[in-house]
């Protein structure tokens, strides 16, 4: 039988993110990773999809025979020396009681067992922004919703047009740009989602790069100049 291959630090990483064995701090450094770095995200993610099968296989547990036996003996009627006191001081009152107690023992002992499912994390999405000329990738994106951040790459060789600036554009369903900020060529940047543009953020919706003079677009709702690359967010 094969040995499985080693993983690198950064898959093993990834891994125990997906667990969730990582300590406060430890996850804390993953999640800002994930926020900075799409190809760890995407570790992440890839390894939550493939250990999500294992909770199919976790099958309720019935109580063992012996946990009635262990109550029943732990009851202080089942005490003979309890017992004498318990029948010489109790009054009405307490009688009811411990009748109601019996009954939610019983209850709870006869309830089948819950198993807990946690809930799937939202997908991460991704885009690659081609050029409308050449259609190569100029571009590359990916979204996280579970913690509303944006990661942009541009792919473009810095110093090609000083002149002019790469304005990032949503375009959502109902078809209206929202202006997402600039990025530089030949860089990375994380963009923070405020929540009232998070929802946009969809399978199916519009990431565009138009070319603007500097400091971006004059008119805020919309592009000026042409656009240079487009791609449409998809799940991973």
């Amino acid at each position: 039988m094969s040995e499985a291959p080693d993983l690198s630090e950064a898959e093993a990483f990834a891994a125990e993110h997906a667990l969730g064995v990582l300590s406060g701090a430890e996850r804390a450094q993953a999640e800002a990773q994930m926020a900075r770095d799409p190809g760890f995200a995407a570790d992440v993610e890839s390894w939550r999809n493939r250990l999500a099968p294992l909770l199919d296989g976790i099958a309720a547990v019935a109580a063992p025979a012996q946990v009635w036996p262990r109550i029943e003996r732990a009851l202080p009627a089942n005490d003979n020396a309890g017992s004498l006191r318990f029948w010489r001081g109790a009054t009405l009152g307490s009688l009811g009681l411990a009748a109601a107690s019996l009954v939610v023992a019983v209850m709870l002992a006869n309830r089948p067992p819950i198993v807990l499912q946690p809930p799937a994390p939202p997908p991460i999405l991704n885009a690659s922004l081609t050029s409308q000329a050449s259609g190569q990738p100029m571009f590359v994106a990916a979204y996280d919703p579970a913690r509303h951040a944006l990661i942009i790459t541009s792919l473009v060789p810095p110093g090609g047009d000083p002149r002019h600036v790469h304005q990032l554009w949503l375009i959502p369903a109902d078809g209206k740009p929202h202006s997402l900020g600039m990025i530089a060529p030949g860089t990375s940047k994380s963009m923070p989602m405020p929540a009232p543009m998070a929802p946009m953020l969809q399978p199916g919706a519009t990431l565009a790069i138009s070319v603007e003079p500097p400091g971006g677009s004059p008119n805020r709702d919309a592009p000026s100049g042409p656009i240079a690359a487009t791609g449409k967010l998809s799940k991973i």
